[in-house]
């Protein structure tokens, strides 16, 4: 087993989902499941290691689904290969070998169990769809946390998310959009099931704890993202009032919709203290990394202070990683809303905690911002007044058609939206310093916007 975690953490730094960068794993074999293979012969073995990275604070538990083959029938991208832990033997990661995704989904749709060492992975099934036979896999090549799986030919396709790093607990992005499938929404792509897994408990010594390992939903083909649908509208000066209206509309009927299946609650005096704390520390983080900031501090200060002084809404259940790049155009269809599962990195209970729709969207509003200034940035010789007019128009219809859906006296300078929107753009601020300084300019200029015009008192 050592030399299988060596192999594993000498191929981890490299992948996009591996959460320390900069740094080797140190990792501590925590479990392990075996799926069935229906790969004729004996010489393909697909078993799931779920490792612990101790070398983080808190450790990180991955996922790490392998294909062992004997080393010469592999027929593989190397980039895809982890290695040789024994001679004669080839890891190659699971979801880029056939025989590993044929069992995942056939796990998912029988509704099986696989077993491993005070560890289960069991299957849920909310579709009749048949196991995958004839059904040829293909791996998503964008995402940053997760590794999904797209599945055509054979019947409707299907895209299945793994989760890498896993959480206890119900992970939010099969909660919220299973719930909103079931209920008959079309603004979210179907459920097909998932995998929910049991494996000893990380913070004792016995014990174990349950969370979820992937996720399986409709797949919509060839369409595109509301990013790229916004960004070619923005470059070619297409108005994009009413699109980003429809999107409003969208955004409110997901929102109406989950205050309904989920409890909601008022908002408490805790709440706002906590609330105006965080943005009392992500401005004082900003301050001291991005110098402009510290010019905006009073004005800043005294935004947050106008939103303590209005009334609150309820909190609730939420996307809580909103924003262009999550939602799709589909044809006939309109805007379906993808990726329920919060922030990754944030720990899976305040993913799951109640929040304020708000922030979604104040999100939103961020992105059709990003939309302005990434042409701004790409040609500097665009016109700025005309791209900021289009994101003016893009943001005032989407908050518009919102407030007009949920009943809510909203507006884009309304006290409470602008401090989300504010503390957005903050976080954007220290994000850009540290990965992106060329791009600091996009949020340096919302906080400036945001400041210098009052917000409106409701």
């Amino acid at each position: 087993m050592d030399s299988t975690l060596a192999c594993l953490a000498a191929w981890m730094p490299r992948q996009r989902w591996y959460a320390a960068k900069g740094r080797p794993p140190s990792l501590r074999l925590v479990s392990w499941w075996d799926l069935p293979s229906s790969a004729t012969g004996g010489e393909i073995h697909i078993r799931t290691f779920l490792v612990a990275d101790e070398g983080a604070l808190p450790a990180v538990l991955y996922q790490l689904p392998i294909v062992a083959r004997a080393t010469e029938t592999v027929v593989c991208d190397p980039e895809h290969v982890i290695g040789s832990p024994e001679p004669g033997t080839t890891f190659i990661d699971g979801p880029f070998d056939a025989a590993y995704t044929d069992a995942l989904l056939t796990l998912i749709l029988s509704g099986s169990t696989a077993e491993g060492p005070q560890t289960t992975a069991a299957g849920h099934s909310v579709s009749a769809m048949s196991a995958p036979a004839a059904r040829v896999a293909r791996v998503v090549s964008s995402e940053q946390s997760n590794t999904s799986v797209i599945y055509e030919g054979g019947g409707s396709p299907i895209i299945c998310k793994m989760y890498r790093q896993l959480h206890p607990g119900l992970n939010p992005d099969i909660e919220l959009q299973s719930a909103l499938s079931n209920a008959g929404s079309t603004r979210v792509p179907a459920s097909i099931g998932w995998i929910e897994g049991t494996w000893p408990d990380l913070t004792t010594a016995h014990g174990t704890v349950t969370g979820s390992l992937a996720f399986a939903q409709e797949f919509l083909p060839d369409v595109e993202d509301a990013w790229r649908v916004a960004l070619l509208a923005a470059a070619r000066d297409e108005d994009f009032r009413s699109p980003a209206a429809d999107l409003g509309t969208a955004t409110a009927n997901v929102h109406l919709a989950l205050a309904e299946l989920f409890p909601t609650r008022s908002a408490t005096a805790a709440d706002r203290g906590a609330v105006a704390s965080t943005w009392a520390r992500r401005l004082a983080i900003a301050i001291a990394e991005v110098p402009e900031v510290a010019e905006r501090k009073e004005a800043a200060e005294a935004l947050y202070r106008r939103a303590l002084d209005v009334e609150w809404p309820p909190l609730q259940r939420i996307h809580g990683d909103y924003h262009l790049g999550q939602v799709l155009h589909v044809p006939g269809r309109g805007w379906v809303l993808l990726d329920f599962e919060g922030e990754p990195l944030r720990p899976m209970a305040e993913r799951t905690q109640h929040d304020f729709a708000l922030r979604d969207v104040a999100g939103m509003l961020r992105s059709f911002d990003y939309v302005a200034g990434s042409l701004r940035l790409d040609d500097p010789d665009r016109s700025a007044e005309s791209v900021r007019e289009w994101a003016r128009g893009a943001r005032r219809a989407f908050v518009e058609a919102y407030a007009a859906t949920t009943g809510a006296d909203l507006d884009p300078r309304h006290p409470l939206l602008a401090a989300f929107e504010l503390d957005k753009a903050v976080y954007e601020a220290i994000y850009e310093s540290r990965n992106r300084p060329t791009w600091v300019a996009i949020p340096l200029r919302a906080i400036a916007r945001l400041v210098e015009r009052p917000a409106a008192v409701s």
